[in-house]
């Protein structure tokens, strides 16, 4: 079984314009306000549906507010039979200072 790996913001969006996933696990209300360009929210009601759709060997990094829950939800990832899982680190939060341009809202 994999591990997650943490990753920066810079890191993170090298790998996003080589075609990575971002996974954002904020409540919708946060994802719909402000998120990562490109970013699924991914949450209890649809993580089953994200699994059953994503390839294992997608890289996936995952966000969340600070880069604190996205460390379980990375590791449950890694559970399921992903093969490349990050954790953003700083979350969205330092995201949004680091990548102001890499963000959109709704």
């Amino acid at each position: 079984m994999s591990q997650f790996s943490h990753i920066s913001a810079q890191d993170a969006l090298t790998l996003i314009e080589e075609g990575a996933i971002v996974a954002d696990i904020r409540d919708l209300t946060n994802f719909q306000a402000n998120r990562i360009k490109g970013a699924l929210q991914l949450s209890n009601e649809n993580v089953q549906k994200f699994l059953e759709n994503t390839e294992l060997e997608k890289a996936v990094i995952v966000c969340c507010y600070h880069g604190i829950s996205s460390q379980s939800a990375a590791a449950f990832l890694c559970e399921q039979g992903f093969h490349t899982v990050y954790s953003l680190d700083g979350g969205f939060e330092n995201w949004a200072l680091v990548c102001p341009e890499h963000c959109e809202q709704s």
